[in-house]
């Protein structure tokens, strides 16, 4: 779930809603929003230990300036973004700001699994992944193929080390909240493995 803080809006916004817009992304779907520049919004786990995949990329650069995270790990010296900290594009610029996380584990470290990973683990053919998830909800905005997703931002993953531990890290409602720091089309998954007990 999705959604851009209340303090943000404008008044012309307040006329319009007075509550903060809310999207609840389906199971094992995608969902992709726009953010502009200066505005807050915040991803929840409704249920708990449910990670996602998040991906974003730069308005009007045609997909080629996004969200990097051998950027991010660079500027981070390779551990998840505290409060205060960024996310870095892959033109060395900060990105988006945490401003507020409940969880603080978070990983940088591994791929959005598509289809080819799913089969090869011997999972049925229609196994919905995070990379068709994404390429499918930014197919609007310019996405050929799932092939073009990049490295994500995996919320709520515990992984450290490299390693791929049993989740209990994000309970239900918690959350994480990032200021865009510049205008931004993002791309949220929830991801689909059931299999292993990393994932919700």
């Amino acid at each position: 779930m999705v959604f851009p803080e209340a303090q943000d809006l404008t008044a012309d916004d307040r006329n319009e809603a007075s509550s903060p817009k809310t999207h609840i992304v389906k199971a094992s779907h995608g969902y992709a929003f726009e953010v502009k520049k200066g505005k807050h919004f915040r991803i929840v786990d409704l249920y708990g230990e449910q990670v996602v995949d998040f991906a974003a990329w730069v308005s009007r650069t045609n997909l080629i300036q996004k969200l990097s995270m051998s950027y991010s790990r660079y500027h981070l010296s390779g551990v998840q973004p505290a409060v205060g900290e960024c996310l870095w594009t892959n033109t060395d610029e900060p990105m988006l700001r945490v401003v507020d996380d409940t969880v603080k584990v978070h990983d940088m470290t591994f791929m959005s699994c598509n289809p080819e990973f799913y089969q090869k683990k011997g999972a049925p053919k229609h196994h919905r992944s995070c990379a068709t998830n994404i390429a499918e909800v930014m197919k609007d905005y310019g996405m050929g193929s799932y092939l073009e997703v990049t490295d994500p931002f995996n919320i709520f993953q515990n992984t450290p080390n490299y390693s791929l531990k049993p989740l209990g890290s994000s309970k239900p409602g918690d959350y994480i909240e990032f200021e865009a720091l510049m205008d931004c089309v993002c791309a949220a998954s929830c991801c689909p493995y059931v299999s292993q007990p990393e994932h919700a």
